[in-house]
Order: C-alpha cells, then structure tokens, then sequence
C-alpha cells in the first residue's frame, strides 16, 4: 500500500487561486475583444504593451508580460499581417526586432483602451472596499524576488 500523501488543501493555495482568479478575469476581458475585434488574448497583450511603451523588442515584451518568445513572435506577426504592427531590426543590435503600432494599430487601441478602462471599472466596483488591500498586496506579489 502506498504511503498517504501529507493534506494540502489546493483551494487554499494562493498561488492556485491567484492563476485561476487571473485566467477568469482574462477570459472575461478577452471575450470584449476577441468578439468585437478578432484578436486573441496574446496579440491584446503585445498591443496594450506597445500602446505603453512605444517601440519596443520582442525580448522586452517577453519578459514585462510573461509570455513565451514563441507567443510574442507569433502574436507580433499575425499584428503585422493585420497591419497593426510594424517590425524592424534594430540599429545597436541586429538580434533584435523592434516593434512598433502603425496608425492602424493606434486607431484599434484608441477603442481598445476604453473597454480596458470599463473593465477595470467593474472589477474595481466589484471589489469595493477591499482594492486598497489588493493593490497593496499585488505590489508586495510583483516586486521582484532577490
């Protein structure tokens, strides 16, 4: 017989249930802008980032929104197809593709950003008075481990 693994109570992870409280809430916002503009949750992610920081690599992307290289190339690509994205090679090093909204791409994220902000909007009245602790305790979760 084999030995009884120790209890762990899995609802009560938090790292459990902070993925499936992010999955939800990303599926939630997805449905906004995969319905009415055919994009997919990554290329959402590649765009908003863009719209933040203006040019910027694949490699940066990666890494600020925790997406594999593969994910960004692909979602960089199919934006490009659409005319929302414009690549090139970055002049200090070659390695690097740059990546940048064209006006096409501005114009999507000038109706993209709104739905983002009625999002948060809800989310926020949802929470109600416990936000302040969420933020203070998602700011202490992101800061980067030494």
């Amino acid at each position: 017989m084999a030995e009884p693994l120790p209890e762990f109570d899995l609802h009560g992870f938090l790292p459990y249930r902070l993925t499936v409280a992010a999955e939800r809430l990303s599926a939630g916002m997805a449905r906004h802008y995969r319905d009415k503009f055919g994009i997919s949750t990554p290329e959402w992610r590649v765009l908003v980032h863009l719209a933040h920081s203006g040019e910027v690599s694949v490699r940066d992307i990666e890494a600020r929104v925790s997406m594999d290289k593969s994910k960004v190339s692909r979602a960089a690509t199919r934006l490009e197809a659409e005319g929302y994205v414009a690549k090139a090679v970055n002049a200090g090093d070659r390695r690097l593709v740059e990546l940048s909204l064209t006006g096409k791409g501005r114009d999507l994220m000038a109706e993209l950003i709104p739905l983002a902000g009625d999002f948060q909007t809800r989310l926020e009245r949802r929470v109600g008075r416990h936000l302040a602790g969420l933020e203070a305790a998602l700011k202490i979760l992101m800061e980067e481990q030494t």
